[in-house]
């Protein structure tokens, strides 16, 4: 049990209005971004993403899923049909994401590739 009045909580309250720490603290975790990142570019279904995101448990996606229809980044949508078909689409907020998500992305691929080529000099 926390307690209220302790610079930790003080400390939580404060971060929870700045909205980039309110943003990271939303997508943490390791798979919340791949996650959002697979449905961008098409994977809509639970086989799909799956195989986009091969090292990902089934249950860690599942968790995945449900954590990001609760925080209002996907929309599920189930067709109530047998055999079930289910397909994941971003909401609104979540499109808005997906530009970041690319210079990310971006960025990440230009660090790496500048760390390859620090090493092999």
């Amino acid at each position: 049990m926390k307690k209220e009045n302790s610079s930790f909580s003080e400390n939580q309250k404060e971060m929870a209005e700045c909205g980039l720490s309110f943003a990271v603290e939303l997508l943490r975790g390791r798979w919340k971004i791949n996650v959002l990142w697979g449905i961008h570019l098409g994977a809509n279904r639970f086989g799909l993403l799956k195989r986009a995101l091969p090292m990902i448990s089934e249950k860690m996606l599942t968790q995945q899923l449900k954590s990001l229809e609760e925080d209002g980044l996907l929309i599920r949508e189930d067709f109530k049909t047998v055999p079930p078909h289910v397909e994941y689409h971003l909401t609104e907020f979540g499109k808005k994401l997906a530009p970041t998500l690319q210079t990310l992305c971006n960025w990440g691929d230009e660090l790496r590739e500048s760390k390859k080529t620090a090493l092999e000099v």
